[in-house]
């Protein structure tokens, strides 16, 4: 019998982390492999689903971290450890992790845009062996929004690990002020010669700035790499939502070369 590409199935919440008060991780348990980068649909009956991106994974489980945004999520907030939820998935291409290897890594990513790509930096921090230097350029909006405490400051205590953590228009201690894409030029490209990559995710706005601060400071188009997982709707390119001229993003992303990339504006 062939399988339903579509069939939800259900998974027991493991844990809820309250992240802020508008995002909450929940951990779900989880055997089907994943890819940095990749989401799944997460679902509850008679309410509806919503594409979520994928913040962490290990054995046996899975990490969504949801903004409280909508009709499927409002409901979502009001399950507790050891209810169901469901998922189907996963879905979309992901990060480019194989070309990554041996190589330095920037990544720029702003608010829940650090979800889609916390994984890998994980791997980035836990296998130094593996890659280059790696440089963060983490942004958030204020204090308040901030995500993942604990992991930010574990990051900060990799030899290998150069990071810059900064609030838009906020003071903060131990945080820079000002928006992501003013400390690209800070990056040492130069020292990289040829090999490197960078990752970029976040709102659009700050995608098309960052893309552009990148391209300022001489890094070639085809070595940034961006996610449109906002674009994500029904993950198997039936309902057409985030079709962009030719391209379904939920088939053929939704992470893209930026070369491809800087086409895809809808």
């Amino acid at each position: 019998m062939l399988n339903n590409p579509v069939k939800p199935e259900a998974h027991k919440i493991l844990d809820i982390l309250k992240e802020t008060e508008a995002e909450w991780t929940f951990r779900v348990e989880n055997e089907i492999p994943i890819k940095h980068g990749q989401f799944m649909q997460l679902s509850l009956p008679k309410i509806g689903e919503a594409p979520i991106s994928i913040s962490g994974f290990g054995d046996g489980y899975a990490d969504f971290t949801i903004r409280k945004v909508g009709k499927v999520t409002d409901e979502l907030f009001q399950l507790k450890k050891g209810d169901q939820i469901f998922i189907r998935g996963c879905y979309g291409n992901g990060w480019p992790t194989e070309q990554l290897k041996g190589k330095s890594v920037v990544i720029v990513a702003g608010g829940t845009g650090v979800s889609p790509v916390k994984s890998l930096i994980h791997q980035l921090y836990e296998n130094p062996e593996d890659f280059g230097e790696v440089y963060l350029i983490l942004g958030f909006k204020n204090s308040e929004s901030i995500l993942f405490t604990e992991e930010l400051e574990q990051w900060k205590t990799a030899e290998h690990f150069h990071v810059v953590y900064t609030l838009d228009n906020e003071d903060y201690p131990g945080w820079k002020k000002g928006l992501v894409t003013e400390f690209v030029k800070d990056i040492p490209f130069d020292s990289f010669g040829e090999n490197y990559e960078c990752l970029v995710v976040g709102p659009p706005v700050m995608m098309r700035f960052a893309a552009k601060s990148l391209i300022d400071n001489q890094v070639p188009e085809d070595k940034i790499w961006m996610s449109f997982e906002r674009k994500m709707s029904c993950a198997i390119g039936k309902c057409g939502h985030c079709r962009i001229d030719e391209t379904y993003v939920c088939l053929d992303g939704p992470v893209f070369n930026y070369t491809v990339g800087k086409k895809l504006v809808d």
